[in-house]
């Protein structure tokens, strides 16, 4: 039977969000799976001979592993299946052998949902790419495929793990004593040889075999109480962790205080001395703040919420000036290379995918070096606070209505601003950037961003504030409006 596979996708719900395909399991199912990927074949990677396949530790990834490896060997290529895998791992050594790769994941929501990730030879594929095999049509198999997971080929993963041993010093954290909140990540094992490797003594902090959806840019209370304890209890200098599929980390200082993502970008950057930085419209404003203050030449580009966009971003400064030593990053702590740089006399290949591992080892490599804990790291950077949260279960449709209304009507921006105001203050809009959903700045300084989410029917808000004690309540204001 041949199908589009935007006709099926439809059929079932299913559809591209900030960073790859996102669905309830239940409707993710065989047939559907098998589209997208033999669509990605044909009208992405067409001629591909090997493609690369990895996945988390969900426990629909298996099924939904084997429809792929199916869509593949059906297109007449191999399937090299690297089996559990970070992305940025996977996506890497994909890079490195010049082919396209699929992986299993649906990174921090729910675990009744699920997705894929596409990868081309040079990278993560477009939004071009996504519309692509959106348009494709595709000939399904009469029944349910029936394939095997293949053996395992572990070369991804040791590709990965030899791409960071010698970028630092192997002794950096000699007498460090270093947590990680192992979870469900499927990046737990390797951040774990990587930490001992480079001296460390590693604490295992929660492992679980049932599948934990971590959010690392909107860390829930229950995580914000454990970080604090782990640090008391264990005396530690660091917590390490990740999102399910290990492109995204969560980090904490030796308080157990989580850092924001978006500070973690502006420190990796730093230490890069990167001289072009792509970041989402709602990262913190200290990304260019800093730059002012330090008298650092550095240029940087405002992008769309999700890594498709923050690639085109660097992409689009490297036309501009092609030898720019060029990142992007994201609030989720995911960090992007878009070129070569050189660390302590090696080589640091470009990864323009989101990455967990590299931002963690840099933040642990700049406290090693600057002989200070984490939480100094930061104590010449502005006085900007960001946070985030999420209303769940709203449709898309009705968060998109609410934002116009809010964008279209003083009205509506006046309730709002009321519930936010001090008492005596008065607060009024003074801009708003519609990039991505609607960013208000105020007279205040702070700012309001809201926008229907891209993986999920929720709708998120962030903040800014140059309160540290203000983000939360800031937050909670907003949302409850709502």
């Amino acid at each position: 039977m041949n199908k589009q596979v935007k006709v099926l996708s439809e059929e079932l719900g299913v559809a591209f969000g900030t960073s790859g395909v996102r669905g309830l399991v239940k409707d993710l199912t065989p047939e559907l799976c098998f589209a997208f990927v033999a669509s990605f074949l044909q009208g992405v990677c067409s001629g591909s001979k090997r493609v690369a396949v990895g996945l988390d530790l969900r426990p629909s990834s298996p099924d939904i592993a084997k429809a792929c490896i199916a869509a593949i060997e059906k297109s007449g290529a191999e399937a090299v299946y690297c089996g559990v895998i970070p992305t940025p791992a996977l996506a890497f050594y994909a890079m490195q052998h010049q082919m396209p790769a699929v992986m299993i994941t649906g990174s921090h929501i729910p675990f009744d949902r699920n997705g894929i990730k596409f990868y081309r030879p040079d990278g993560e594929i477009s939004k071009a790419d996504e519309a692509a095999i959106m348009d494709g049509f595709v000939t399904l198999p009469d029944a349910s495929p029936d394939t095997l997971l293949p053996s395992v080929n572990t070369d991804a993963m040791t590709t990965f793990e030899d791409r960071y041993k010698a970028l630092f010093l192997s002794d950096m954290l000699a007498g460090k004593k270093v947590g990680v909140y192992e979870h469900s990540s499927v990046a737990r094992d390797v951040i774990k040889r990587l930490l001992a490797h480079f001296g460390a003594q590693v604490v295992s902090l929660e492992r679980t075999d049932t599948f934990v959806p971590i959010d690392t840019e909107a860390v829930s209370p229950e995580d914000v109480a454990k970080g604090l304890a782990w640090s008391q209890e264990h005396q530690l200098d660091a917590i390490i962790s990740t999102d399910g599929d290990g492109d995204r980390p969560l980090i904490a200082n030796e308080k157990g205080e989580w850092l924001r993502g978006d500070i973690l970008g502006v420190l990796c950057a730093d230490y890069l001395k990167a001289s072009h930085v792509a970041a989402p419209v709602n990262v913190n404003t200290v990304l260019e703040l800093r730059g002012k203050l330090q008298g650092l030449e550095r240029k940087t580009l405002r992008t769309k919420i999700g890594s498709p966009y923050v690639i085109a971003g660097m992409e689009t400064l490297l036309k501009q000036t092609p030898d720019a030593r060029l990142v992007g990053y994201e609030a989720n702590g995911g960090f992007l290379v878009g070129s070569d740089f050189e660390v302590n006399g090696q080589t640091l290949h470009a990864l323009p995918t989101r990455d967990s591992v590299l931002p963690a080892l840099i933040l642990l490599a700049m406290a090693h070096e600057k002989h200070c804990p984490i939480s100094e790291l930061t104590s010449d950077y502005p006085a900007r606070y960001t946070a985030s949260d999420r209303i769940q279960n709203i449709p898309t449709q009705t968060s998109k209505q609410l934002i116009a209304e809010l964008r279209n009507s003083k009205t509506k921006q006046a309730e709002l601003l009321s519930v936010i105001a001090e008492e005596g203050e008065v607060l009024e809009v003074v801009s708003m950037d519609e990039t991505d959903g609607l960013r208000m700045t105020l007279n205040s300084g702070d700012i309001v961003h809201l926008r229907p989410s891209g993986n999920a029917p929720e709708l998120r808000c962030y903040v800014e504030v140059s309160s540290e004690n203000g983000t939360d309540d800031m937050l909670r204001k907003v949302l409850r409006n709502y």
